[in-house]
């Protein structure tokens, strides 16, 4: 994902000040981007800044991110820190919730390929007429 594909952050002057310790993955939907976060492992070769722990760098750019990864020792690639305030949750394989309240969450950019959500996706996802498969909804390509 270049620059011109990955979202804006929804605020540049808050990237920085969100939370380290957040949700990982999951959820199927993204309503905004905070920022992008590249952390950083002493262990693997990162400068110590944080006696010893892990720890991340916050950008509002992607590029900005890509780049300092690619020259940062020990740096992993950009995840980006995303605000969901509705989500799908799948207890079991197959079996989806809507949940309705807000989290913040890790994702790979390249998740963010997927559209944003808008009102009816859930709605559509959870449909009994959806697509057999409902993850087209998600994809943006289901007809």
């Amino acid at each position: 994902m270049n620059e011109r594909e990955a979202p804006e952050v929804v605020d540049a002057s808050l990237v920085g000040t969100y939370p380290a310790t957040v949700g990982a993955g999951g959820g199927y939907v993204w309503d905004a981007v905070l920022e992008y976060r590249v952390w950083c492992h002493p262990e693997r070769g990162a400068p110590d800044e944080d006696d010893g722990n892990d720890y991340f760098h916050a950008f509002a750019d992607y590029d900005e991110a890509v780049d300092f990864s690619q020259q940062r020792p020990g740096a992993e690639e950009p995840l980006a820190l995303i605000r969901q305030d509705e989500y799908l949750e799948e207890p079991r394989p197959g079996e989806y919730l809507h949940v309705k309240e807000r989290r913040l969450t890790e994702w790979p950019v390249e998740f963010l390929s997927r559209p944003r959500r808008t009102a009816h996706t859930i709605a559509q996802f959870l449909a009994p007429d959806a697509p057999a498969n409902r993850l087209d909804i998600l994809r943006g390509s289901a007809s």
